[in-house]
């Protein structure tokens, strides 16, 4: 017997362990079935589960247990990646906290400690991922620096090496400051800096008396300035275009030049161009060969070295002694002392307050600096027209298509990607440095000793590069590596291309479009058919969750509370296609109560004695109750199938929901029950029947977002002997004779009674008083089979409304006519109308007033609504989750209204 109460804390572990350990989670390359794959998004190693990770977990299990029961043989690929800044900067961290230092313990030592950090606290994640039920293929996990993988990347640097795609470049970067080291744009944050822009004025060589004035936020870097940038057509500086500036404080003389970068209605018109340090200048050096000189060392720390033979002293302009007195100074100490000599000099003309977004470091939290460094590249331009062409093509599709605009327009204007990065964690660059420059990319240090040996002739002393390479590296090789390539292993012939991709739209660029790039070039196929794209998790009003907001919602501790099929089912029926989620705990309560009903309706069966009939035909149904709950499961595991198909999670979960809560618990149940509780006869065989079939095909539909109820329920009632829900067959439409005509029957009814319902509600009509009816049909709408709806159903339809007195001939009868005539309410239903005598239970007159005074209430909010939206003042400074909740308290303000009005024409009379 089924406990009364659904607890889902006592039976999610249990239920789990005993799946993960049946096996029922591991594809089988051997099994004659068609594959179905799917590679997770590996989370860092370091990481715990957030929401966005509950969000995008739950979307690929739903997909790999729905394809699972359909009978494919299905690989849900797990793993974790490396993170290498990340993981660094939290032993880092550890190891500082015991006095210690990575460069103090050596490259070896800290690698060791990483590792055994890895072996203590690196399962966290995964761990977690079990909480929320995933059924990830647990024995074949891997890690993006696991031998495997270790070679798989090594073997893609050589390759496209001597390919020439990749090569060194000295070009600008992301530098990270604290961390040392290049940076992706994905860990650059911009942040909002109240400061200043600063007016210069830089004197004319050979024209006393004249400047050319330029704004900077930066005045630091003026010491790297090689141009000053015109637009061609600004009249003011045409006749300085091919003349000197003198540089003030270093007394060095660069050139002005026309450029369209420059924009004549921004600041003064005239721009400083420091190419080693600001991305927009690096191109405007490049487009005039500037020289590019770096004025900030790794530390971000004033560094002369590239412009000391440059420094000459020019009286009230330049003083070497002064510039060279900043040298090692921190940036921000050394603005204040360039801004305080500009001004002694008088050549800073004025400051202004000034509202910036800083480019920040996501991990070290401080601003990073555009630097000129030697690094490795990857070129990233040749590699992406293939992928381009399979988005094209519709080798890839993205779901929802607009996506591929983003994808589009990220690889149409693809730039050499740098891939390298100056830290310890991660894949070691396969490179060794030998004499004269030589440079010996290999897969080994034997066979870069064998490739200098060759080059000249004997034994020389090989030094290894010290970089590694971007984590993203890795990871773009991550739906053929883990499937073991370089090899060629059962996994890889049989799983890829993969199907689907589940991810979020921030990592389109950095990871779905290097994935395919390097998928298409040696595997010489897309790595996957479709790119699912979701949105973000907000919280309930739009913001985005943070922790300085407190709005943060932790999904083990939504589990905690509700149960991991409650948070599963709310991300899944959220999950509308390019919107974000908001999310709130209301919903998952909701969600909850859902699995709640689940349960109870199960227990009600079990109770009625319904259980599983493995022979039972559904096609012998004869009764329309039955048939009509039969005819609605094939519906619903149509809808969910297409749905599915289609990624439509959220179409999946409503019409799951709609089925299960409305259809089978709140209408064919209640039904029943009449049935259920009368003496043994063929009807109530054919109920149960009906209840048992439908119930195991609920089952079924739902465990792939519900699999710990749905199993608990499939295991304790019966379902399937002993074999496990996870392996059961996803469900398929049984024949229902007279499937049409129980349809129109049940159709009838149901609306009947809801309508009757709605006008209860509406009109505050106690739960438990009794109404007299009446019901008149539509003498126009000619011969129609209500009368025989109405006798067949009187029962259920008198006792799910509380009416009494639902006789077709009696609104013919002039005594009833005459206890109708005063304070009867009529409700349309189809083919006639149904009267009902309210006089007896509320007083008429009040209940007008109630609903013209709440009527009242809601026109005055919308009017307060609207007088927002139409103060411009307003709509410039509130913020975009502000007008969001505006917008929906109007919509429901307005529904709410027409739901009054609706009321207040019912009892007009």
């Amino acid at each position: 017997m089924l406990d009364k109460a659904f607890d889902p804390a006592s039976l999610e572990a249990r239920l789990y362990a005993a799946s993960e350990a049946s096996g029922a989670f591991s594809a089988d390359p051997a099994r004659n079935a068609a594959p179905f794959t799917i590679v997770i998004p590996p989370p860092n190693v370091t990481g715990s589960l957030h929401i966005g990770h509950a969000l995008n977990n739950t979307l690929q299990d739903v997909l790999v247990r729905y394809r699972r029961m359909q009978g494919r043989d299905a690989l849900w690929m797990p793993g974790t990646d490396h993170a290498g800044i990340a993981t660094q900067m939290v032993v880092e961290r550890l190891i500082g906290s015991q006095g210690l230092t990575r460069k103090g313990m050596g490259r070896e030592a800290f690698l060791q400690r990483i590792w055994d950090w890895k072996a203590e606290s690196g399962g966290t994640i995964t761990r977690q991922l079990r909480r929320l039920g995933a059924s990830l293929d647990w024995p074949r996990e891997r890690f993006t620096m696991d031998e495997g993988l270790s070679k798989a990347v090594i073997e893609v640097f050589v390759r496209l090496h001597e390919e020439g795609l990749i090569y060194r470049d000295t070009r600008l970067v992301n530098w990270d400051p604290v961390f040392q080291t290049a940076i992706s744009d994905l860990e650059v944050e911009s942040r909002e800096v109240k400061g200043n822009i600063w007016t210069l004025r830089y004197p004319v060589e050979g024209q006393p008396g004249r400047f050319i004035e330029v704004a900077t936020t930066r005045p630091e870097t003026m010491l790297g300035d090689t141009a000053i940038a015109v637009h061609p057509e600004d009249e003011r500086f045409k006749d300085l275009v091919g003349q000197r500036a003198i540089l003030p404080l270093t007394g060095r003389l660069i050139p002005i030049v026309a450029d369209a970068y420059s924009d004549p209605e921004k600041g003064t018109g005239a721009v400083k161009i420091t190419p080693a340090h600001d991305f927009n200048d690096y191109g405007v050096g490049r487009r005039h060969e500037l020289p590019m000189p770096s004025v900030l060392d790794a530390e971000a720390r004033i560094w002369l070295d590239e412009i000391a033979g440059d420094l000459r002293a020019v009286p009230g302009v330049a003083d070497p002694d002064f510039v060279r007195g900043l040298a090692g100074q921190d940036r921000f100490v050394a603005r204040k002392a360039i801004l305080a000599e500009l001004e002694r000099l008088e050549l800073l003309v004025k400051a202004e307050a000034h509202t910036n977004m800083v480019p920040h470091g996501d991990r070290s939290g401080v601003p990073i600096e555009p630097r000129l460094t030697l690094q490795w590249y990857c070129d990233a331009a040749t590699l992406a027209k293939p992928a381009i062409e399979a988005v094209e093509t519709g080798k890839t599709e993205f779901v929802p298509k607009q996506w591929e605009n983003t994808f589009f327009a990220w690889m149409r204007d693809i730039q050499p990607w740098c891939i390298s990065r100056q830290l310890w964690w991660g894949h070691r660059i396969p490179a060794w440095y030998g004499p004269e420059g030589s440079v010996f990319v290999a897969r080994d240090e034997a066979a870069a000793q064998a490739a200098a040996r060759a080059k000249f002739g004997r034994d020389v002393e090989l030094t290894r590069d010290e970089d590694v390479l971007d984590t993203w590296f890795s990871s773009a090789l991550w739906p053929f590596s883990t499937l073991g390539w370089p090899e060629s292993t059962a996994e890889l012939k049989k799983h890829y291309p993969t199907d689907v991709l589940v991810t979020g739209f921030d990592i389109i660029f950095f990871w779905v479009a290097r994935m395919m790039m390097m998928g298409i070039h040696f595997m010489g196929e897309v790595p996957f058919k479709h790119v699912v794209i979701h949105g973000l998790v907000r919280d309930e009003k739009g913001a985005k969750m943070s922790k300085s907001k407190g709005n943060v919602l932790d999904p083990l501790e939504l589990i905690d509370a509700h149960g991991a099929d409650a948070v599963r089912f709310t991300l899944c029926a959220l999950a509308s296609p390019g919107r974000d989620i908001k999310l709130s705990k209301q919903r998952m309560e909701g969600y909850r109560a859902f699995a709640t009903k689940l349960w109870n309706a199960a227990r009600f069966c079990e109770m009625n004695g319904i259980a599983p009939q493995p022979g039972w035909d559904p096609a012998s149904a004869t009764t329309p109750l039955a048939r009509w709950i039969l005819d609605g499961a094939n519906q619903a595991a149509a809808e969910a199938g297409a749905a599915l198909d289609a990624f439509r999670f959220d179409d999946y979960a409503a019409a799951l929901y709609r089925f299960t809560w409305n259809s089978f618990c709140d209408w064919f149940l209640e039904f029943a029950k009449p049935v259920l509780n009368g003496p043994d006869c063929a009807e109530k065989d054919e109920v149960k029947g009906a209840a048992q079939h439908v119930l195991g095909v609920i089952l079924r539909l739902l465990h792939p977002v519900m699999p710990f109820v749905t199993e608990e329920l499939w295991t304790q009632l019966g379902y399937g002997g002993t074999a496990s829900l996870i392996t059961a067959p996803w469900p398929e439409a049984s024949a229902v004779q007279g499937a049409e005509a129980a349809r129109a029957e049940l159709g009838w009814v149901t609306k009947l009674i809801g309508e009757v319902r709605a006008l209860r509600a509406e009109i505050n009509v106690p739960p438990s008083a009794m109404l007299r009816a009446s019901f008149a049909p539509d003498e126009s709408a000619g011969d129609n089979q209500n009368s025989e709806y109405l006798a067949r159903n009187r029962e259920a339809i008198e006792r799910m409304t509380r009416t009494t007195g639902l006789f077709e001939d009696q609104f013919q009868n002039e005594e009833v006519r005459a206890i109708f005539a005063e304070s009867a309410v009529p409700v349309l239903v189809p083919g006639g109308t149904v009267y009902l005598r309210l006089a007896d239970v509320i007083d008429l007159d009040a209940e007008r007033a109630r609903l013209t005074k709440a009527r009242t209430a809601a026109a005055a909010e919308i009017g307060k609504i609207e007088k927002k939206f139409a103060n411009a003042e307003f709509m410039a400074k509130a913020k975009e989750e502000v007008i969001e909740e505006n917008r929906e308290r109007l919509e429901n303000f307005t529904a709410e209204i027409a739901r009054l009005d609706a009321a207040l024409a019912r009892i007009a009379n």
